[in-house]
């Protein structure tokens, strides 16, 4: 039986630091080469945020090559059997989009650590430099689309009852203030809840302890099936990953994002 077994998909720095030791697990870093290099989580492996992504305009969030993909879970030395958490400084962004790759990849087991390094380090815990040798070569996956959202499968998706579209960014590029792409506006429908209105910054960036409430007072609720989406599906990877940590059955990340939707010449806007 796994050290994780019987854990909830949040977990607290109390509860990874007694497992640091365990065999199973895969510790992902997702916060920047020069704050890794400043110290890291016992163990911990990084990747670099953008290999999460394609990294090609308009749309650099869409999913990377499964080639990449394959290799760079080879070098973090996945295998079935492995626990992954994920953490980064930010709060969540990209830690989430971490989560929702794991779910494209078919491998459930793994959790977000509450608060990411903010909150490890709030409560003096320690850090090392050492760098953990790449432990393996590439492996072969099958990729799952059911956590993906295209831009057809959205528009076939519009004005139905059972979903909703989460949309993760500023308010001011929600109504259109701040123009990111050729076109401005949101997704007809789609409801505004920024990703940082998740964190609690009185508790070193952990999720809020309402946010359940908050969501169902939006009609972001577990009866619907979720699409999240930011700019580049970043942001919306702390969103994504909310809605999961609450228990939503249904939860799909918009990989291109506003980078996509917004710099297409006949897709609706509102």
């Amino acid at each position: 039986m796994s050290a994780f077994s019987n854990l909830p998909l949040v977990i607290e720095p109390a509860d990874l630091a007694e497992r640091l030791d365990a065999p199973e697990l895969i510790l992902v870093d997702l916060t920047s080469a020069a704050r890794y290099a400043e110290g890291h989580l016992p163990g911990a492996r990084f990747v670099e945020p953008k290999q999460t992504q394609l990294g090609q305009p308009p749309a650099p969030g869409l999913l990377p090559p499964k080639a990449q993909l394959e290799a760079l879970f080879g070098a973090l030395g996945h295998r079935a059997d492995a626990v992954y958490v994920v953490y980064d400084d930010e709060g969540g962004g990209w830690a989430g989009r971490f989560a929702w790759l794991l779910d494209v990849i078919g491998h459930r087991a793994y959790h977000y650590l509450n608060g990411g390094l903010t909150a490890w380090m709030a409560e003096h815990r320690p850090l090392t430099r050492e760098v953990p040798a790449p432990a393996g070569e590439r492996v072969e996956l099958a990729l799952d689309n059911t956590p993906i959202a295209t831009r057809e499968y959205i528009e076939s998706r519009l004005g139905a009852d059972d979903v909703v579209i989460w949309d993760a960014r500023s308010p001011g590029e929600y109504r259109g203030e701040r123009v990111l792409a050729a076109r401005a506006g949101h997704i007809p429908g789609a409801i505004n809840f920024e990703w940082t209105a998740a964190m609690d910054g009185e508790r070193a960036l952990r999720i809020r302890e309402d946010v359940a409430e908050q969501l169902a007072a939006l009609g972001i609720t577990p009866d619907k099936e979720i699409i999240t989406h930011c700019q580049t599906h970043h942001r919306s990877g702390l969103t994504y990953l909310v809605a999961k940590a609450l228990g939503y059955p249904r939860v799909k990340g918009y990989a291109g994002s506003w980078g996509e939707w917004g710099n297409l010449p006949d897709t609706p806007i509102q």
